[in-house]
């Protein structure tokens, strides 16, 4: 059992981890051992002597009584301090940085021309290849020379010798065959990776970051230089998933593979990923603690009649081969760590406390990569496996008027929500409103199925038609398993965006359930700390919500897309080509907890660019929606978007020119049929939308007074500097700076404040007047931090 002490040490390593976010954490975490240190040695130093009293009136031949005294040593206050002053200056050295040879220090040379400079990259294959959600093949590559292509502007440079790992995207056809280890050379262009552009968008740079990685591949062409497939855990893994897929289909049998490795282990469908992420049973694709113990069970069980020694052998090998299954992941090494701890309980012949095993490998975890501290895999498997240790039995006790096994199948993933929940919501806004009954429903099949999973891939590595007969029992159960998550994802309010909460109501949830599990008092009243939990999200995000003035353009390569919010009511102008629902409108509303669109409208500017609105439309209830331009000239597309409109009460309606819309947030005109202009009229501003045209047709309008001055224009980057001088607009928003730098010189003298989304990120307008770019703020925050 691991010391007071020992917990004490180890959690102020983790803090320190943890104030690693916070101006001067290393000092702050120092003072707090300090103020420790000289707190609990007054209580320490009445303990000792209660305890010397106690001792003097036992009587002789009892001095052996164990003494009362448990309190830890100031010193250990002390050491707690400077380990978490410590762990903040070891975090910075250990955070994976670009070295002088890595392959993303020639990116911006290499692409320092206007034409984009074609590349020869020669590394090893690192990981299985996957399917993105563009249908491309995606592998990482260990770089180790970079050849330029001749091109016309000149010799090709001689190939440098380089280091570092490379995200590579390839057309699906070439990525077929490619093996972990496998030496290749992929022709392609080289760029590196952005940060988020949008509120609540996924940061692709801090992804790659996360992983060592600094810059990316856009590959054409994959030229093979080593194809001896060499023997590895890949080859078992895929044998696996071939017996299982071969004849339970798709989607059952990449399922039933990602329920027994592990969804980062399995090239699982994203429908069917999407899908139980949004029900709450993402966890039923994560390859962790479920999997180990089930394995040391089985193990366990079957060498029953054998040796210790030898239980522990079988042990330990099924966990290892598991994990090079699985792969190195941090949650699971978390569950394997926490296997061995078992393993040596049993052979020390004592029972192993859970929560010290849990602290122990996370602190082993954090030691070897610090960086996992700020992994969401990371996080969720320790909150999750920190609340089946300390939730759930006392949930379950609770609960002692049901059946035990009743009661057990609701503590678990209720008390697996209850600590995961909190930050699930800060991160990504959206609850899983029937998360708890699915899980305590589908815990059945989700146990026939990975039991079932592990027997016929076990089988599958001596008999392949032996495991695919096996695998082939599971269809109905992982079939039903589908159909119950689209049931409840089809449910009215399946899902609810809350809008992202702070890192202090967090904290102050999180401190909240701390005390329901340390304190009596808390214990008693859990219901009060969950009314307090409810009303500390619900209120401030109502309040906001109600008294929200703000107009956000989204940055997007092409379309202007806009988010008038105001009191309550919500309106979106525009929705993008396909994708950009999904992970750019999507995100940001439900960020700002918007879970209804009161007024959608569709124009035609670049094109046909509005091919996003069923995304939209398949998350969201829009109540009024007005199509005007490419949407009407499209009428498959009109009718399917009308259908869906219907189905939950909105409103379609066709839009004419010259017609006006009149919500009470916005006027909206279009006044030109052949020309793309969309005059809005915002909170008492006036803003132009104007597509591609040349700046006479804006001269002649301005003559006829068919246009106004605007305050503030949107145009395309080509058009930037006509429209600026003909407008004369107060702030002027464009996709991209393609201007020369004397040109872009000249219009910033003017009155005219410019931005440029694909520099600047979003732009926001809020109540006080200012516009604000996203980017920058976001370096603000970073940069008090």
């Amino acid at each position: 059992m691991m010391q007071s002490s020992g917990v004490i040490i180890c959690l102020s390593y983790i803090l320190g981890l943890l104030f690693t976010a916070v101006p001067w954490g290393g000092a702050w975490i120092l003072g707090l051992g300090i103020l420790a240190a000289i707190f609990f040695r007054v209580s320490y130093i009445s303990l000792r002597k209660f305890a010397l009293k106690r001792e003097k009136s036992i009587t002789k031949g009892k001095t052996g009584v164990n003494s009362p005294l448990t309190t830890p040593h100031p010193r250990v206050w002390l050491i707690a301090g400077l380990v978490g002053l410590l762990a903040t200056l070891y975090f910075p050295f250990r955070i994976p940085q670009p070295g002088p040879k890595d392959i993303s220090q020639f990116v911006s040379s290499e692409n320092n021309s206007n034409q984009e400079q074609l590349v020869i990259v020669r590394g090893e294959v690192v990981g299985t290849p996957r399917l993105t959600r563009s249908q491309r093949g995606q592998f990482w590559l260990n770089a180790t020379q970079l050849d330029e292509v001749k091109n016309d502007q000149g010799p090709a440079r001689l190939p440098k010798g380089v280091t570092g790992k490379l995200y590579v995207t390839v057309p699906i056809l070439q990525s077929t065959g490619l093996y972990p280890g496998q030496q290749i050379a992929v022709t392609g262009m080289l760029y590196k990776p952005k940060a988020a552009s949008n509120p609540g968008a996924f940061d692709f740079q801090k992804y790659l970051n996360q992983e060592g990685t600094f810059a990316g591949l856009v590959g054409k062409q994959i030229n093979f230089i080593d194809e001896d497939r060499k023997w590895g855990w890949w080859k078992i893994r895929e044998q696996i998933v071939r017996s299982q897929v071969r004849f339970l289909g798709v989607p059952e049998g990449p399922l039933v593979s990602a329920m027994v490795l592990g969804g980062k282990a399995v090239d699982l469908p994203y429908d069917i990923r999407d899908l139980f992420v949004k029900v709450g049973l993402a966890h039923a694709l994560a390859a962790s603690g479920f999997q180990t113990s089930l394995i040391l069970g089985v193990i366990l069980q079957l060498t029953r009649r054998a040796k210790k020694g030898t239980q522990i052998i079988f042990g330990a090998l099924g966990l290892i081969a598991f994990l090079s299954l699985a792969g190195f992941q941090a949650a699971i090494l978390r569950a394997v760590i926490m296997g061995f701890a078992a393993l040596v309980g049993l052979a020390l012949e004592r029972k192993v406390q859970q929560l010290g095993s849990l602290l122990l490998a996370a602190t082993l975890l954090l030691l070897f990569n610090p960086g996992w501290i700020w992994d969401l895999g990371f996080q969720l498997s320790f909150l999750a496996t920190l609340g089946l240790i300390v939730t759930a039995t006392p949930i379950t006790k609770s609960l002692d008027w049901l059946p035990p096994s009743i009661a057990s199948l609701i503590s678990v993933p209720l008390a697996a929500t209850i600590w995961t929940l909190p930050l699930l919501l800060h991160i990504f806004s959206v609850v899983a409103v029937y998360s708890v009954p699915l899980n305590i429903i589908t815990t059945p099949l989700i146990s026939v199925i990975s039991i079932g999973g592990m027997i016929s891939g076990l089988a599958s590595l001596i008999l392949p038609d032996i495991g695919s007969t096996l695998a082939s029992f599971l269809y109905y159960p992982t079939h039903w398993l589908i159909q119950l998550a689209e049931f409840f994802a089809n449910l009215p309010g399946s899902s609810v965006a809350v809008g992202s909460i702070s890192t202090w109501q967090m904290l102050i949830i999180y401190g909240l359930i701390i005390s329901t599990c340390l304190v009596r008092w808390w214990q008693k009243r859990w219901w009060f700390a969950s009314l307090i939990a409810v009303v500390l999200v619900i209120i401030p995000v109502w309040h906001s919500t109600n008294n929200l003035l703000r107009i956000t353009l989204l940055a997007t390569d092409k379309e202007p897309i806009l988010v008038i919010q105001d009191q309550g009511k919500v309106t979106l102008i525009n929705s993008g080509d396909e994708g950009t629902g999904r992970f750019t409108i999507l995100p940001f509303l439900q960020q700002q907890g918007v879970n209804q669109i009161d007024w959608a409208i569709s124009s035609k500017f670049l094109g046909n660019e509005n091919e996003a609105w069923l995304e939209i439309i398949e998350s969201l209830r829009i109540n009024n929606f007005y199509a005007y331009g490419s949407l009407q000239e499209n009428k498959i597309e009109a009718q399917i978007i009308q259908q869906k409109l219907q189905k939950k009460q909105g409103i379609y309606q066709a839009l004419t020119l010259g017609q006006t819309i009149n919500n009470g947030s916005i006027i909206a005109q279009f006044v030109n049929d052949k020309l793309p202009i969309l005059r809005l009229q915002i909170f008492g501003q006036n803003w132009l939308l104007v597509g591609r045209m040349k700046s006479q047709q804006v001269a002649q309008m301005l003559k006829t007074g068919e246009l106004s001055r605007p305050q503030v224009l949107w145009c395309p980057s080509e058009s930037l500097q006509d429209l600026v001088v003909a407008l004369q607009p107060q702030v002027a928003i464009a996709t991209a700076n393609n201007l020369d730098s004397k040109t872009l010189s000249a219009l910033n003298k003017g009155q005219t404040k410019l931005f440029f989304t694909g520099r600047d990120g979003a732009i926001q307008w809020t109540a006080n007047g200012d516009f604000e770019a996203f980017i920058q703020v976001t370096e603000n925050k970073s940069s008090g931090l």
